[in-house]
Formats: structure tokens, sequence, C-alpha cells
């Protein structure tokens, strides 16, 4: 029918991602990007999307699509996130239009494009102290950037998790723990370490002194306007106190980024000796395989572990890693 393609994306965006997915601002804005690139796409080919039909939406025009993306420069990582999102609005519309179900699982088997493996970039024990080192404490800028840094690394967080901390997600009475909210708005809690908690306190009573259940709301990492810091906000200041961290003759490599102090988090557990399922669950991963690919950076243990993660028994049968006593000892005596 022609003009269903307009009615399904206003019900898809509007309705069904907010309401029944609960997704996320940001989650919907990038299926909101996804829709307007693919009306640029058929814009150029003559369809005007308020004439356009589900029927357009074939596997010939996801598949010229992907090519028009990738001939436009997105990288191979861009056009399958692209490519994903197609597929979750086609999965949406085939319950409501059983008529073009084989154009729909046609979608639906289009495969990824292949990519070769990032390389994971760590800054190490040392590199990750001297950035930590790097930060000027007797500046409020510098205070909140050296808290910033270590709550990074001591939570494992990925930088939007951290980005959307509020003053009510952290607990510093003791065991002190931090609720971070992360893909698909699933939450964890993970234990902080004594002296992180006392650094969090210390900022946070600098930053918010005459606090009150009404501040609960408020960033735990406000910008210049009072507004949570982006992204990109803390990507820079990372960025900042590693060439600093470089000036004063730190062996820090190039590639460090927010995501590379949660690399070295789960690496620094591995080589610890803590299990990989404990670790899967530090870091809000979906399934152990994702975890280990920690292994293969630690040689020497990783025969060990893959070896104890193949034998072990199935994940519902795992004991909540926060009740391992032996496990919360060596958390609270790492600092």
């Amino acid at each position: 029918m022609s003009g269903d393609f307009a009615r399904y994306v206003s019900d898809y965006l509007g309705r069904y991602l907010p309401g029944q997915r609960n997704l996320s601002p940001n989650t919907i804005a990038s299926y909101r990007d996804m829709f307007k690139l693919l009306i640029s796409y058929f814009d150029e080919r003559g369809r005007k999307p308020e004439a356009m039909s589900m029927g357009d939406l074939g596997r010939d025009e996801v598949e010229g699509f992907m090519a028009w993306l990738g001939a436009r420069g997105c990288s191979d990582s861009t056009v399958n996130q692209r490519l994903c999102a197609v597929k979750a609005f086609v999965n949406y519309v085939k319950a409501y239009d059983p008529a073009r179900m084989l154009q729909y699982q046609q979608v639906l088997a289009i495969r990824q494009r292949k990519k070769a493996a990032g390389r994971m970039v760590f800054p190490g024990r040392e590199g990750l102290a001297a950035i930590l080192r790097d930060p000027d404490t007797s500046t409020a800028k510098g205070r909140r950037d050296m808290v910033l840094l270590t709550l990074l690394y001591d939570s494992g967080a990925r930088v939007s998790e951290l980005c959307g901390l509020e003053l009510r997600d952290v607990r510093l009475e003791d065991p002190a723990v931090v609720t971070l909210t992360g893909k698909g708005r699933k939450t964890r809690v993970v234990p902080l370490m004594h002296a992180t908690a006392e650094l969090v306190l210390r900022y946070i009573d600098e930053v918010y002194p005459n606090r009150d259940a009404s501040d609960l709301s408020k960033p735990l990492f406000p910008g210049p306007r009072g507004r949570p810091l982006t992204r990109a906000g803390v990507s820079d200041i990372v960025a900042r106190h590693v060439r600093g961290a470089k000036d004063a003759g730190a062996d820090v490599p190039d590639g460090v980024s927010p995501h590379s102090f949660r690399h070295q988090k789960a690496i620094d557990l591995l080589e610890s000796g803590v299990n990989l399922v404990y670790i899967r669950d530090f870091l809000g991963h979906r399934s152990v395989t994702t975890t280990e690919v920690y292994a293969t950076v630690s040689i020497a243990r990783k025969r060990e572990i893959l070896e104890q993660a193949a034998a072990s028994p199935a994940a519902g049968e795992y004991p909540d890693w926060s009740e391992d006593r032996d496990l919360m000892a060596w958390l609270k005596g790492l600092c």
C-alpha cells in the first residue's frame, strides 16, 4: 500500500521504541539517523518518503543502501550498524504485514560486512598510573579530572555509563558501590575501592557542598552549564592527560581512549585470578564469550582461564558474584 512506509516509521519511532522497548533517547536518535539516511538514499533515486511503501524496502534496495553508505565513506562498522537498524525495523513491521513475509525474510538474511578485528589498546599499569598522576589537583578542574579518570578505571564503566551517572547512583558508605546503566538501560552494581570512594566523596562535597535530597538527580560530572559531560568531553579529558603523561616521559601507547580504561580493568581482574564469569558481570557483558577476549592478553593464564570457562556449569547455576567473600575481599584490598 502506497504511503505505509511513513506510517510504520512514525509508529516505530514515536510509539514502539520509546513506549514498548523503553529505549534511551540516544538509541532512538540512532534509529532516527538511519531513517534520515535511508530517505536520502531513496530521494536520490526519485522516491519521495510520503509515496513510499514497505514494498520498496526489499533486499536489493537494502543492499544498495549499504553500498551507498560505503561510497559516502562510512566504515564497515557504521554500515553494519545501519543494517542492524533496518533489520530491527523490518522485524517490527513483519508482524503487521505478513503478506510481505518472504521479502522481509530476505532482508533479515542479509549478512553484515566482515571487518578486521580492532586492536585492543590499553595503557598498562605503569601507563595508567602516569595518566592518573597528570591532573593538577591544585585546581578544581584537575581534581575533577583525577576523580573522573579514577572512577572510569575502577568501575570499568563504558563512557556513556560514566556520563549518565547521577548523585543517586553513587553509594559511598561501606561497602561503596556505583550503579551503572548500560546498553538497553540494563543496570548493574559495581563495588568501588575504599580509596576511590574517598576521592569521590571529597569531590562531591566540593561540587555540591550544600546538597540535599533534591540534588540526587544532578549529574555526578557536570559540564560548564550544569549538564552532564558528553562522550566527547570525556574523550577530550582522557586525551589531554594521555598527552601529559607522554610529555612527562611515560610509556603510554598511541590510541588510548576512555574505553582503554575498561580494557585495563578487565585485564587486571583477569591477571589477579578473578573468574571470567565474575568479570563478565562486572563489565555488563551478556555472554562470557565476549569477556574471553581478555584472556588472549594474558598469555600465562590464557589456557587455564579458557579451560575453566569451557568446563564451567550453565550460566544460570552461577552464584551471585557479589556474595563471593573471597572476591569481595580481594576487591576491597586492591588499593
